[in-house]
């Protein structure tokens, strides 16, 4: 596969609809919150408290409903849970506008978290609609362009907010906010999708959503994950990236803060979140071409091994250049752990599972990335050295590869016959339910 038909699957109209839709979604989500967040340390420079509080009212929610979000992509229809939850953005963003003119700061927190939740819904309807439009041999290619746009983010996500907040003011940018997550909500209902696609559990109303069946429903998806082992070993990797995402979003700061590059530390950090983001950009194309060359399981063993021996060589480095060439590394071998597991999940998980487990694997990732940080609050630097945190986090990282090489190719076997079996029986005429 070159590089042109990595980008094969924007030729589908639903699936470019989608994946602008999640792209405007994204920059919703995370533009206003930058400019939010510069606005509070302008107004507020004496009660930083409040920028933390802000990124917890964008965190938390995932845990508040995190049972909710996957039974509801499973039972309700997927296009209109993807739609109404923009829409519902967007109309909470308008009302941020004006608690934000109010100025009351219980207000403010509490419409920021219910948008947050809105939020929530639409990662679960989304990835479980692209899942019924593309083949099996699309999802690496969805899933190396969605970690490009990612890349993107990381690399531009907070400069873009910083200008449209010196630009248009902390009101100009929330009403940004509004208008992506309209336009998100306009082209997802655009889209021409199948109703097996939509609601492959069958019709379902609201009043179906009763708690007692939420949490029936909610033990199924954990059960269905629980004796899928395959599904499970994958899921486990989620949980590995949340341990080297929370633990990449502080110790790159304190190695150049305590070790590096103690007196120009902010300037070294700006240039190595540069650095990284190009690096992940290039990391998620290579990570797509060889994607449709290899066993999805020998790309998610590389990533692993190799992600794990730059950060464990981390804790070795007393140079800003070679810091900067091991960062370029980190950043290559990252989005091929992303791609392979992206493109292996949607592969296996029924259909009628998939919002499910796409609703159980961002708790767990906040979890890992909770854990991680709370460990290395209490350790560092205490128990635990910079350079201590940078082989421990690289050797976790080394030894799930290590394992996976060793558990994964049975299960990927098994998939393979699974699939040949799928493809070589007749398939059977399409039903509606009614």
């Amino acid at each position: 596969m070159d590089v042109f038909k990595i980008f094969q699957v924007f030729k589908k109209p639903n699936y470019r609809n989608l994946f602008l839709a999640s792209l405007t979604s994204q920059m919703g989500s995370v533009i206003g919150m930058t400019a939010f967040m510069f606005y509070l340390l302008d107004r507020f420079s004496e009660q930083p408290a409040y920028a933390t509080i802000t990124e917890l009212m964008y965190s938390l929610p995932t845990l508040a409903v995190f049972f909710l979000v996957g039974v509801v992509a499973d039972k309700m229809d997927r296009q209109k849970i993807a739609a109404n939850s923009d829409w519902l953005s967007a109309l909470l963003s308008l009302v941020l506008i004006g608690v934000v003119v109010v100025g009351w700061m219980p207000l403010i927190f509490t419409v920021l978290f219910l948008r947050s939740a809105v939020t929530k819904f639409f990662l679960p309807a989304e990835s479980s609609l692209v899942q019924g439009i593309l083949s099996k041999d699309e999802y690496a290619s969805a899933a190396g362009l969605n970690q490009m746009t990612n890349s993107v983010f990381n690399l531009f996500g907070g400069a873009i907010g910083a200008f449209i907040y010196w630009t248009v003011g902390v009101y100009g940018a929330i009403a940004f906010d509004a208008i992506s997550f309209a336009i998100s909500g306009l082209l997802i209902w655009l889209c021409k999708i199948p109703e097996d696609v939509r609601q492959p559990n069958g019709k379902s109303s609201i009043s179906d959503l009763r708690i007692k069946a939420i949490l029936n429903d909610f033990k199924q998806g954990f059960s269905y994950i629980i004796h899928f082992k395959l599904l499970l070993y994958l899921v486990f990797g989620f949980f590995v990236f949340g341990i080297m995402n929370g633990a990449f979003t502080v110790i790159p700061a304190f190695i150049l803060k305590y070790k590096l590059a103690p007196n120009h530390y902010e300037e070294a950090l700006v240039i190595m979140g540069i650095i990284f983001g190009i690096g992940v950009l290039i990391g998620s194309i290579v990570a797509s071409m060889l994607a449709s060359k290899m066993k999805l399981y020998k790309l998610m063993v590389i990533g692993l091994v190799g992600t794990g021996v730059f950060i464990t060589l981390g804790g070795f480095v007393n140079d800003m250049m070679v810091f900067y060439l091991l960062v370029v590394g980190i950043a290559l071998f990252i989005p091929v752990i992303n791609v392979a597991l992206g493109g292996w999940l949607p592969s296996i998980v029924e259909p009628r599972m998939m919002g499910r487990v796409q609703g159980l694997i961002s708790p767990l990732m906040m979890l890992s990335h909770s854990l991680t940080l709370g460990f290395i609050a209490v350790s560092f630097p205490t128990i635990i050295s910079i350079d201590g945190l940078y082989w421990l986090v690289g050797s976790c990282a080394i030894l799930v590869g290590v394992y996976y090489s060793i558990v994964l190719p049975k299960y990927a076997k098994e998939d393979d016959k699974h699939k040949l079996m799928e493809h070589d029986l007749p398939l059977a005429p399409s039903s509606t339910v009614e």
